[in-house]
């Protein structure tokens, strides 16, 4: 019985050990402390970036793009081991690269022209595992590779339409969690959704329009309804007509003083 308990604890504690040590050498890890405190000093509680001040003070920022840029769950996919932890990494990667896009770019008011847009999303080169690509590639040739359709309400390219940037960076362990809560308050603000009940319409954020197909596998923006219905508190009736609200393309800069 002593040697049977002596194994079983031996082995707790080597697995504990393990995990221990597994943390303490995934650079990513290590690295989200950064990003965390980056979120902390210039993200409000509306999810508005002060890009001005993060532009004279971008270290955290740029450590933890210097790890995403030889950092993924691609190039070390012995540090993922799970769905959620290669999600959670994506989510905080694309944001991050976002984040960091704007400074670069001198914080534009807008990307409100097709080549202000192209010029963020497909020209503007960023690395990510020690591969070149660009955000609008790492968007659709990877994030929504993995299905979840849901991660457009957390992914955030730093302008006012998109959903509420978090001041919490993503993990695993509450990614679920954190998925349909996002999804939840992005369906129940009239910022995103405003339904008119005189005419029996319902106007949806670009963003449904965007990705139909992610979310209906019809790719018919009426069965959309059905959808946003799962996370709205008032149900909008199935036969209001679907329509879709321009997409306000400012920066989302904190208002200055």
């Amino acid at each position: 019985m002593k040697t049977l308990i002596h194994k079983l604890t031996l082995f707790v504690v080597m697995s504990i050990s393990s995990i221990t040590a597994n943390a303490a050498d995934n650079p990513y890890i290590n690295a989200l402390p950064k990003w965390q405190t980056t979120l902390n000093k210039f993200v409000d509680e509306q999810g508005r970036t002060d890009f001005i001040a993060l532009s004279e003070d971008h270290a955290e920022l740029t450590d933890f793009l210097d790890v995403i840029a030889k950092v993924s769950p691609k190039s070390h996919p012995e540090l993922f081991t799970s769905d959620a932890e290669v999600m959670a990494y994506h989510i905080n990667a694309y944001n991050a690269l976002a984040m960091w896009g704007v400074i670069e770019r001198d914080i534009p008011d807008n990307f409100s022209t097709l080549w202000k847009r192209a010029s963020f999303f497909k020209f503007r080169s960023v690395k990510i595992g020690g591969k070149k690509t660009n955000l609008y590639d790492y968007e659709n040739k990877i994030i929504r590779k993995l299905n979840e359709p849901r991660a457009h309400f957390v992914l955030n390219c730093m302008v006012k339409d998109c959903p509420r940037l978090p001041q919490q960076h993503f993990s695993a362990e509450t990614l679920e969690e954190d998925l349909q809560n996002a999804a939840v308050e992005f369906f129940n603000k009239t910022k995103h959704i405003q339904i008119n009940d005189k005419t029996q319409r319902v106007a949806l954020s670009g963003i449904m329009k965007f990705y139909t197909k992610d979310y209906v596998a019809s790719g018919k923006k009426q069965d959309l309804v059905a959808y946003v219905n799962q996370y709205r508190e008032e149900k909008i009736p199935e036969n209001y007509k679907v329509t879709f609200l321009d997409y306000d393309w400012s920066i989302n800069q904190q208002p200055t003083q």
